[in-house]
């Protein structure tokens, strides 16, 4: 098997050290996660993330002449969710102010498929409705001239 770069194959962790994960990648091949790759949030302790004996996505960041070969879970994750949602367009949902009882109501917005121009004129027209709203809402937030006219008195 001929590894390159970029390549996203399976293995399994053969030794955890406090810097990295050891992953047997078959055909006499094996190459070390670094603890930064294991996972995407911070890792402070390997094995609450993973164990001896796991099998294991990873995706090939180097191929070093001498056969040291640098993996990365993280990155093999990311690449299979952006494969998955590629073409996927989700719809966002807009912005409800609060109840008065504090909760929140939300609901889905219709994806259109619009020129750049109608959807900054969307914008800029949802943007005005909603600075209004806050506006008509906390009058007390807009600015107001001293009564001398603005002057400071040092």
């Amino acid at each position: 098997m001929q590894l390159k770069v970029g390549d996203i194959v399976e293995g399994k962790i053969t030794g955890i050290t406090n810097f990295g994960v050891f992953v047997d990648l078959g055909e006499g091949k094996s190459g070390m996660v670094h603890i930064s790759e294991v996972a995407r949030t911070y890792v402070n302790d390997i094995r609450e993330h993973v164990k001896e004996n796991d099998t294991v996505k990873v995706k090939v960041l180097t191929v070093l002449e001498d056969g040291k070969i640098s993996l990365s879970i993280k990155k093999a994750l990311e690449a299979e969710r952006s494969s998955e949602n590629r073409g996927v367009r989700r719809e966002r949902k807009p912005y409800q102010p609060p109840k008065p009882d504090g909760s929140y109501t939300w609901t889905p917005k219709k994806v259109e498929a619009t020129s750049f121009e109608e959807m900054m004129n969307h914008f800029k027209q949802t943007s005005d409705e909603k600075f209004s709203d806050l506006k008509r809402k906390n009058p007390e937030s807009r600015r107001t001239k001293r009564a001398n006219g603005g002057a400071h008195n040092y």
